[in-house]
């Protein structure tokens, strides 16, 4: 049965555009509204502390609108001032929604695609400009946490104070990575205020416990504290999954003077899941149904982090910044899986036992000064990376199942083959020089060049790549709150998996240019705008379950429109829009030149509104959010012979606070429980749904 539906037409694209640019256009027309002044003494204390929040370029933030970040150059600048394209999503936003994961959290963002493979929940998957960014493209803290083969972690979404996703060629900063972008998810760090909160939520197989408190631990402020934690034992909309998880991370912040700053971050992410599933193709089954092993598919793997944020000031335009982290991933995965066209026929399972230790280090040293007028900043770096992962997995195969009436049969029905390992240690040093010069307050230039050397270690050979990659950018201020840019960037990116690629393995290789806008009509309001030309060069394909070709270049060129407004404590609403042209320019394996890439669509927007009914003194304010995501059709295979059809989904809030220390939330996500096709494999037939409708009740206390 064909899953296709009519091409996204010219004129429903325009439409579709033009009602996201009717939408961005309340940020332009908003005025500035003053808060009310409350006289109570103790709220004036609260609004006092709060004033500190809304500048910071890591976060947290006091609205959805962030206005200064450190990913863009890895320095504190504002927004407008980048000449390349950032978006964030701050720690207020993440709790409206009760994001439940890094792409619920980043699905209403510009230039962002999320969910490819439905209701799987294994790891962090999203591609940002075209382009996959799930296996290198998450960083933490400005650090990579890349996934290895199948060796990988998952963020928890409640340990993060905002996440900044960085679109395009970042190369020049960060070293090897995918050419789209990158995510940066900032964690959760000690603030010089008491502060709390403690929640209870509760769903259908869902229920979740989790708490946040810190501040200062002496008088003088120099010593300060955060702790987070969360445990979940829960399920997914499909029958026999779970999602299972316990986060503790403790931080502690000395800063002994205003030059000086020492964060240490540590964290336990534990995490049971068994969530990956398809469905065959034209069955008319309930995509709910679990056609694995329930007592067999299991997913348990834990990750241990310790790290460091590191900054001195030396008073006289010279700061030195060094931020480190050691993670130890631990994983065992066992798998059923349907692997032919009619499930009765048989299916495949397999089980890996994966470690992975890795050691980060960034060195930063910053300079700033003026001569005659034109400012410059310096940035010059050295980051080093040790990643090391063993793995060992069998392969087999596991009895039919039929479909319409499964019986399950447990590990009795698996059979396994002869065991494999994989071994692979990569290092990796960069060494990065990045000089921004400001002109007479409207022009700035930023110029970038880093040198990377990766060595890569596997159990039967070893590799080494060398690469230089630039960046140049044009930011001109033509108003105090309206800039135009330019940029052209590169990327690097060996493969994760070298011993698994057939033949000679190039790294692969990027490069973007770039145009846009950036606009600020209030102080809490922004829009962007920005057009490119993207193109990767000896793309890594997959051809077999455990064997990939390096097939030739892709280009992606693109719109991308995105506006959020926080009006007056009251509205808050983000609208994007993005339009890629995706094209397989060489395709050294069948000859797909001209065609669509596999699960890239050409159109993603949404919508999202909250807006808070203030309260009286016999109740409290009540908010009310409604959101909508739109993603048109993708095609199905590289080959593009059938499309999997375009979705829209709904998502609803509602708070209410009973005091002014507690609230009651509900949260919906896929309001309309529609049914929805994201992925489709063409060796079994069988296609990967998205999650159904989530209903979650948090009654959470705050202080």
């Amino acid at each position: 049965m064909k899953t296709s539906s009519p091409v996204f037409d010219v004129g429903a694209r325009r439409r579709l555009l033009g009602a996201v640019v009717a939408a961005a256009g309340v940020y332009a027309t908003a005025a500035p509204v003053q808060a009310q002044q409350n006289t109570e003494a103790s709220l004036d204390t609260m609004t006092v502390e709060a004033a500190a929040v809304p500048d910071s370029a890591a976060g947290p933030d006091s609205s959805i609108v962030a206005r200064r970040t450190m990913t863009g150059s890895k320095t504190d600048t504002e927004v407008l001032d980048l000449s390349n394209s950032v978006s964030t999503v701050t720690e207020e936003e993440m709790r409206t929604r009760n994001v439940q994961s890094l792409e619920q959290a980043i699905g209403y963002t510009a230039g962002v695609a999320v969910d490819q493979y439905g209701g799987d929940d294994r790891y962090d998957y999203f591609m940002i400009r075209g382009f996959d960014g799930t296996s290198s493209g998450t960083y933490r803290d400005g650090l990579s946490r890349r996934t290895v083969n199948f060796t990988g972690g998952k963020l928890e979404p409640y340990g993060l104070q905002r996440i900044d996703i960085l679109k395009g060629s970042t190369s020049t900063l960060f070293g090897l990575n995918a050419p789209g972008g990158m995510v940066n998810a900032i964690t959760k760090r000690p603030l010089d205020y008491d502060f709390g909160e403690v929640y209870t939520t509760l769903g259908d197989d869902h229920t979740e416990t989790a708490a946040d408190f810190g501040g200062p631990i002496d008088q003088a402020g120099e010593w300060s504290y955060r702790i987070t934690t969360k445990w979940q034992d829960a399920e997914l909309s499909a029958d026999e999954t779970r999602d299972d998880r316990f986060y503790f991370a403790p931080a502690l912040t000395w800063k002994p003077d205003d030059a000086t700053s020492l964060t240490l971050l540590a964290d336990y992410n534990k995490r049971r899941g068994n969530t990956s599933h398809a469905i065959p193709i034209g069955s008319n089954i309930d995509p709910e149904t679990f056609l694995g092993e329930p007592d067999y598919n299991d997913l348990d793997r834990f990750e241990r982090n310790a790290g460091y944020l590191f900054e001195h000031d030396f008073q006289n335009g010279l700061t030195f910044r060094q931020n480190a982290r050691y993670t130890y991933l631990n994983m065992d995965y066992r798998h059923v899986y349907l692997s032919e066209p009619d499930p009765r026929d048989g299916r495949a399972a397999f089980v890996v036992a994966g470690e992975r230790d890795q050691y980060a280090i960034d060195n930063q040293l910053q300079f700033d000064h003026e001569f005659e007028g034109i400012r410059t900043r310096t940035l010059a770096g050295f980051d080093y990376n040790n990643d090391e992962v063993d793995e060992r997995s069998r392969f087999g195969t596991a009895g039919g199942i039929d479909p319409d009436n499964p019986r399950y049969c447990g590990e009795a029905c698996v059979t396994l083959g002869a065991p494999d390992n994989f071994h692979q240690k990569q290092l990796s040093r960069g060494t990065y020089l990045q000089e921004e010069l400001t002109f007479d307050d409207r022009w700035i230039v930023t110029l970038g060049g880093r040198y990377d050397e990766i060595k890569t270690d596997t159990a039967d050979a070893s590799y080494s790549d060398y690469a230089f990659t630039k960046r140049a950018g044009l930011t001109w201020k033509a108003l105090e709150n309206l800039s135009f840019y330019t940029n052209y960037s590169e990327s690097f990116e060996p493969p994760s998996s070298r011993s698994l690629i057939e033949g000679s393995a190039e790294p692969q290789e990027g490069r973007q240019y770039e145009i846009g806008m950036k606009y600020r009509p209030t102080d809490n309001a922004l829009v962007t705008l920005a057009a490119f030309d993207l193109t990767q060069e000896n793309v890594v394909k997959r051809v077999t379950p455990t064997l990939y070709r390096q097939v030739g270049e892709i280009n992606v060129r693109g719109l991308e429109l995105e506006g959020k407004l926080a009006l007056n404590d009251r509205l808050n609403m983000t609208a994007a829009y993005s339009y890629w042209d995706p094209e397989i320019k060489e395709d050294g394996l069948t000859g797909n030149e001209g065609n669509r890439p596999m699960l890239v669509p050409r159109n993603i927007a949404s919508v999202w509104a909250d807006y808070t009914i203030p309260g009286s003194s016999t109740r409290g304010d009540l908010t009310l959010g409604l959101g909508t995501r739109f993603v048109g059709d993708t095609y199905i295979d590289d080959e593009n012979s059938d499309k999997a059809a375009s979705y829209t989904l709904v998502d609803a809030m509602a708070r209410y606070d009973l005091t002014e220390n507690v609230d009651l939330a509900v949260n919906v996500t896929n309001l309309f429980d529609r049914d929805y096709l994201t992925y489709v494999d063409n060796v079994s037939n069988s296609g990967f749904y998205g999650n159904g409708r989530s209903v979650l009740t948090t009654l959470r206390y705050h202080w």
